[in-house]
């Protein structure tokens, strides 16, 4: 016999208590004779005796009652399922929940989802839960959020509460998961603890960990009953994982190229895949994929004008399928109006001829029209102090000897604010100038520490080429679709030698070496590119190749952009950032369901940032500096690594768990015959508290007929005298 309460135990010692006052009472303290007793000296003897005998036995009923009473506070309990104790007592259990909420629960299998299954399931356990029983309702995904913890279990409460439950959109957190239940099932007090995970057991979650979820199911199980209840077995979907600007600028008046790419996650081939592209929930190209392979991705271009000017959603689309949630992939591009550019150049003359170079491949379009929403202003670096930066959205660096300390700051306070600026190395360049006075306080303003000047070309003096197997980052995109002989036509002869710092990222490296072309790091709310070569053409013959202006507008309309700009996934935090002190304590998030939230704007490393935190659904968030104020769209999209929804077979699952004491059903029957097995404590706390209850009334009633009868007893005595 175990006790859930054992320090109530203590309790006993309170039975010598009327046994220490039964004593007590035996003492005389003083005996008087007087002659009139004498005559009733052989009654009282006989009375005394009676009187002892019934009290003794009062005393042990209250006795008996108390300790009857104090076992049933302590809740014993036995694990023994046979014997006498075990059929008076109550098959009882705590329970534990774990409904999967991911958004691969969304799958729909026929009529109903998985999550529409599990809920039945759910059901299906409540109804084996006694009245009172301890429950705790916990949903799974990114965040795991206990809905009920440690409540009497009432069927009907119960009930509503499972009504009311929604799939999320958020993936699932597996390996937080059993360090989870276990904190649930410690907290819950109860002879027999039953944990029910109802999931469907994706491949791509389960399978990489089960030799992990293998140990630490085991450990789960050492504390409680263990269920694993499997809701899914479809794997056809198609996913959009991927919406990327390739090329284009945005500005109003032009077009841009978007990538959509789409997924097959299933076991089937799929054919005429259509793709829509919109903005604004307009409809403004379609695409169609003649096929796609199981486990395999095809991409698709989407040409997305831009009317206006302003904020604008862009969103690639599937059809529907079986899985809604990843039919659509989202972003956000603020068109301009204008975009305003400053070159400077090193020299006064314009020596390496890099001023005009990169003018032209600013303005250069395939169609060989100007581009008069961009604006170029080119100027020597000795006339830089007297230029207005905040005039500037983008400002270029090309061979500039060095900088007095306060450009240097208000060049590091420009990026800050959210600008772009772009730095190119050259003969000019004076190292230990730009080291000094790139860094100040906190993060250096260039991406790298400038070391020397170096030959990159070979004993030929033939340059070496970039690396073809460049990043996925944003800049790069464009360079993608030119062929490896093209992109190998470029030559870089010299380069200046870098150490790049922590924060930085390389974009660009030569082939066959690991030599930086192009780093970027980000400064407050902007980006800093730097080139280790030169604009012109004394180091590389770059600027006379298409690379070069698909490579600069490219970097233009990347640094151009803002931060909300940046799509979000789900689960990520979203922000707000202010330029100045805001004139609000609280700024707004519209949620794509329509709920408003307020989230007070706090002053975070030099900036006012109002931050959301875990953004909970997929589609376009609405962010306003005040409920009245005009809002700025941001994309979020799910994680796609859970669009993948084949599930781990029955028996595939048994096996990877075998030996843990977890238990796999199915089905409602094998659930029902597992639970009936696994319960095997008895809940004896209703018995002993009935039998002490039973025992004072017994008492009561026993004292009562006694006083009675010695009351009666008394006066026939008196009388007989």
């Amino acid at each position: 016999m175990s006790f859930l309460n054992p320090l109530i135990l203590l309790g006993v010692l309170g039975l010598g208590l009327p046994i220490l006052a039964h004593l007590l009472n035996r003492f005389e303290v003083k005996r008087t004779d007087w002659a009139a007793m004498r005559f009733l000296n052989r009654s009282v003897r006989v009375r005394s005796r009676q009187i002892k005998l019934r009290d003794i036995i009062l005393l042990i009923m209250r006795c008996l009652a108390l300790l009857l009473i104090v076992f049933a506070l302590a809740r014993p309990a036995t694990r023994n399922s046979e014997g006498l104790l075990a059929s008076l007592g109550e098959k009882r259990a705590a329970v534990v929940i774990a409904l999967d909420a991911s958004f691969s629960m969304q799958h729909k299998e026929g009529a109903s989802t998985r999550f529409d299954k599990a809920i039945e399931k759910a059901g299906t356990i409540a109804e084996g839960i006694r009245p009172g029983d301890p429950v705790t309702l916990v949903l799974l995904g990114a965040e795991h959020r206990v809905i009920v913890q440690n409540a009497a279990f009432d069927p009907d409460h119960f009930g509503e509460v499972l009504d009311s439950l929604e799939v999320t959109d958020e993936p699932l957190d597996i390996d937080g998961l059993p360090r989870k239940l276990k904190e649930l099932a410690a907290d819950l007090k109860a002879p027999q603890k039953e944990i029910y995970i109802i999931t469907d057991m994706q491949e791509q979650d389960w399978k990489p960990r089960s030799v992990w979820l293998n140990a630490s199911f085991k450990d789960l199980a050492a504390q409680a009953s263990v269920f694993v209840i499997p809701v899914g077995n479809g794997s056809e979907n198609l996913a959009i994982t991927g919406l990327e600007l390739v090329s284009g600028v945005l500005r109003k008046g032009t077009s841009a190229r978007y990538r959509a790419t789409v997924r097959n996650n299933g076991a089937s081939v799929v054919q005429q895949v259509r793709v829509s592209g919109l903005i604004n929930n307009i409809s403004v190209d379609v695409k169609v994929i003649p096929s796609i392979a199981p486990g395999t991705s095809e991409s698709v271009s989407l040409f997305i004008p831009f009317r206006d000017a302003g904020p604008v959603r862009i969103t690639a689309e599937l059809g529907e399928d079986a899985l809604v949630a990843d039919n659509a992939r989202r972003a956000v591009a603020v068109i301009r109006d204008k975009v305003a550019v400053l070159c400077v150049e090193g020299s006064s003359e314009g020596a390496d001829g890099s001023g005009g170079l990169l003018a032209a491949a600013l303005r250069a379009r395939g169609n060989s029209t100007g581009q008069e929403d961009l604006e170029v202003q080119s100027v020597s670096w000795v006339n830089l102090p007297g230029q207005e930066l905040e005039h500037f959205d983008v400002v270029i660096l090309a061979n500039v000897p060095d900088i007095t300390a306060e450009q240097a700051g208000l060049l590091e306070g420009y990026v800050r604010e959210g600008k772009g600026l772009i730095w190119f190395a050259g003969d000019l360049v004076k190292a230990n100038v730009w080291n000094q006075r790139s860094t100040r306080a906190g993060t250096p303003l260039l991406p790298a520490v400038i070391e020397e000047a170096m030959r990159s070309s070979d004993a030929m003096g033939v340059g070496r080429p970039l690396d073809p197997s460049m990043t996925d980052h944003p800049v790069c995109r464009p360079l993608h679709s030119l062929p490896n002989d093209l992109l190998s036509e470029t030559r870089f002869h010299k380069l200046m030698r870098v150490k790049p710092l922590a924060t930085s990222a390389k974009v660009l490296t030569l082939a066959g070496s690991d030599s930086a072309v192009l780093l970027e790091h980000s400064l407050g709310r902007g980006h800093v590119f730097m080139f280790t070569t030169s604009a012109g053409t004394a180091w590389n013959n770059m600027a006379v190749t298409p690379v070069f202006p698909m490579l600069l507008q490219q970097m233009v309309t990347y640094l151009t952009a803002r931060e909300f700009e940046m799509p979000r996934m789900v689960g990520d935090s979203l922000s707000l950032s202010y330029m100045d002190q805001p004139d609000t304590t609280d700024a707004v998030f519209d949620a794509p369901s329509g709920d408003t939230m307020t989230v007070p704007v706090r002053e975070y490393r030099g900036q006012h940032v109002a931050l959301l935190d875990n953004a909970r659904e997929a589609g376009f968030y609405l962010a306003r500096v005040n409920l009245q104020a005009a809002g700025m769209p941001i994309a979020v999209n799910v994680d796609t690594r859970e669009s993948n929804v084949k599930s781990i077979a029955p028996q595939e699952a048994e096996d990877s768990l075998k030996g843990t004491g977890v238990l796999i059903a199915s089905s409602a029957e094998e659930l029902v015959a597992g639970t009936e097995a696994a319960r095997k404590a008895r809940s004896l706390w209703r018995m002993f508290l009935i039998a002490g209850l039973a025992f004072l009334v017994i008492e009561g009633l026993l004292a009562e007929i006694l006083f009675r009868r010695a009351s009666t007893g008394g006066g026939t005595t008196n009388g007989l005298e």
